[in-house]
């Protein structure tokens, strides 16, 4: 049985899926398996995949059905009780799963363990992701998952790993959540299991991928799902600010798009003081002035300045 099994969802990733498996492969921690998962792309992904030799990789088929019932299938057929998780667009360094390994020694009875990443925001731009915790030089026990994730969520789908156990007992992924279903399914981690944070930078989220939310119908997909859990954000404060914070980032989205039935859903469920100052700002700025800022904040990250609303 190897130590982990390592699942990705391809979707017509002609360009991406030889440099990902890479990555992968030259991991300095070699006990693995990977399990591809073919989710009908159309392109010449799969031949690109059955081109590598190695033993480790094993690939599956299957009709195009989404990212979440790729994931779900591709850890049904792992072996291992570790899993970790890379989209075919994303970055691992060397020393991803040995890190991962490092956190599972330290709190072996834990059920999630995240590193810490980068962001890739440009070709020649990339900027480490920034948490809300005192500690970042050891790994920890994450006490409060939602105030730790602020600035930017403490788990990536490409920078976390998890017991197969665990997973299939908060529920897996939700396939019917066509977007957000990665942010839902840390959510229910985090309010039920035991997070590990490694703050050694092993991965990077290439953010210069097209963001599927110009459609409106995964804006409303998206609002449904962080309006699932009223419940528990009544009662627990911070759970309800990283709600709001995310609420307001998809009416964001809705202003520069023009959506104004999502948009006013939302800002009916935001909590003001949940926000700073900038934000509130922009939340009620006219929708031609947030597009021309965007144009603007995509400007200056080509000239590798990037500010953020995220920060007071």
């Amino acid at each position: 049985m190897p130590f982990f099994s390592v699942v990705i969802p391809l979707f017509n990733k002609e360009n991406h899926i030889y440099d990902t498996l890479t990555y992968i492969l030259n991991q300095t921690f070699p006990d693995f398996e990977v399990i591809v998962v073919n989710d009908g792309s159309t392109d010449n992904s799969s031949n690109i995949v059955e081109n590598f030799s190695d033993s480790r990789i094993r690939l599956f088929h299957q009709e195009n059905q989404g990212a979440s019932v790729a994931r779900n299938f591709g850890i049904s057929r792992a072996q291992s009780k570790y899993i970790a998780l890379i989209d075919a667009d994303d970055i691992w360094y060397s020393t991803h799963l040995e890190e991962f390994y490092k956190s599972i020694q330290t709190y072996p009875n834990a059920a999630v363990f995240c590193n810490a990443y980068q962001l890739k925001l440009s070709e020649s731009f990339t900027q480490n992701a920034s948490y809300n915790l005192q500690n970042l030089k050891e790994i920890q026990l994450v006490e409060d998952y939602f105030k730790a994730s602020m600035l930017h969520p403490l788990i990536m789908t490409s920078g976390v790993a998890f017991t197969k156990k665990d997973f299939l007992e908060v529920g897996c992924f939700k396939p019917e959540i066509i977007s957000g279903q990665d942010i839902d399914l840390w959510i229910r981690f985090a309010l039920q299991k035991t997070i590990v944070f490694n703050p050694k930078i092993t991965a990077c989220y290439d953010r210069t991928v097209p963001n599927s939310l110009s459609k409106k119908h995964l804006r409303k997909v998206k609002y449904e799902f962080l309006n699932s859990y009223k419940t528990e954000e009544k009662t627990n404060p911070s759970f309800k600010k990283y709600l709001d914070i995310n609420r307001y980032s998809v009416a964001i989205q809705c202003k520069y798009y023009n959506d104004r039935e999502v948009f006013n859903l939302l800002k009916n469920e935001i909590d003001y003081s949940s926000l700073n100052k900038k934000q509130v700002i922009l939340l009620n700025t006219p929708s031609f002035l947030v597009r021309y800022l965007k144009k603007f904040h995509s400007y200056l990250i080509k000239k590798n300045i990037h500010l953020t609303t995220f920060k007071s």
